[in-house]
């Protein structure tokens, strides 16, 4: 859509509804995403107290804490609505991040791999 074409457009509620329908989540898709967000969290103090998951816990927690994490950043931070470049750039800087942690872990003896 042109610039010329968003003139206006503040002033005229239907018009603004008609441009965004569609595009960004309603209502019930941020209780799903909040009811999913509820079951993992969920799953993480069940596994805490399961006995023969002990040896396995940190990268259960690992992954399900890193599902819950991309939730977050595509609904709530609506990213999953944005340009991906953006999500380009967001998903290169968590994996940078997690990159330097894995080096210092590894320089510091940790024994991760």
């Amino acid at each position: 859509m042109r610039l010329a074409d968003l003139r206006g457009v503040a002033a005229r509620p239907q018009e603004r509804e008609e441009i965004h329908k569609g595009v960004h989540p309603t209502l019930a898709d941020y209780v799903r995403v909040a009811v999913a967000l509820a079951v993992v969290t969920s799953l993480e103090v069940g596994i805490y107290y399961l006995e023969p998951l002990r040896g396995v816990l940190v990268e259960l927690f690992l992954a399900l804490s890193s599902i819950k994490f991309m939730l977050v950043v595509m609904w709530y931070m609506h990213l999953r609505f944005d340009s991906p470049i953006f999500s380009f750039l967001f998903a290169f800087g968590v994996a940078v991040a997690i990159a330097v942690f894995i080096a210092t872990l590894a320089t510091m003896g940790a024994g991760l791999l």
